[in-house]
């Protein structure tokens, strides 16, 4: 299997994960100001269920599908799994944890949003929107050197 290709397709994946997830936040503090069963909260609702069934979750699932090969290849398919526990790659889990719990929470958010039950400020979600950035960067840096600065 071709390492780098698979790499190519996770870091993809990645890119439009983490497109919605530094999205949705934003549209939710844009709804936070539409009263409750306007025209403007039904257009929201559309656009975060959308985001979040079509482009979120699929995204997730292929970026961790891909991110379990990677670890797959990387072990020697299964021979060699103590990498594992070296910090770069504990940082990288962790961040992975994060994120999949992240895409949790608003998945929730939105379903609140969509009953009408949305009790969180436009200035909450435009502050939460920076998170995925934050762990991303933790991420990125954790694998491109392994800590070996």
């Amino acid at each position: 299997m071709n390492y780098d290709l698979l790499r190519g397709l996770h870091i993809l994946a990645v890119i439009a994960w983490m497109a919605g997830m530094m999205y949705l936040p934003r549209l939710f503090a844009y709804h936070a100001e539409a009263a409750v069963g306007s025209e403007m909260d039904a257009t929201f609702q559309t656009m975060e269920r959308k985001l979040y069934r079509i482009i979120m979750n699929p995204a997730m699932i292929v970026a961790f599908l891909l991110g379990c090969l990677l670890i797959w290849v990387r072990s020697g398919e299964g021979a060699d799994w103590s990498f594992l526990h070296t910090p770069w790659m504990v940082a990288k889990l962790a961040g992975v944890v994060f994120m999949i719990w992240f895409h949790h929470f608003l998945g929730r958010a939105r379903k609140a949003y969509a009953e009408g039950r949305n009790t969180r400020t436009r200035r909450f979600w435009l502050m939460l929107n920076e998170l995925p950035f934050v762990a991303a960067i933790v991420m990125v840096i954790a694998v491109t050197t392994e800590f070996h600065f």
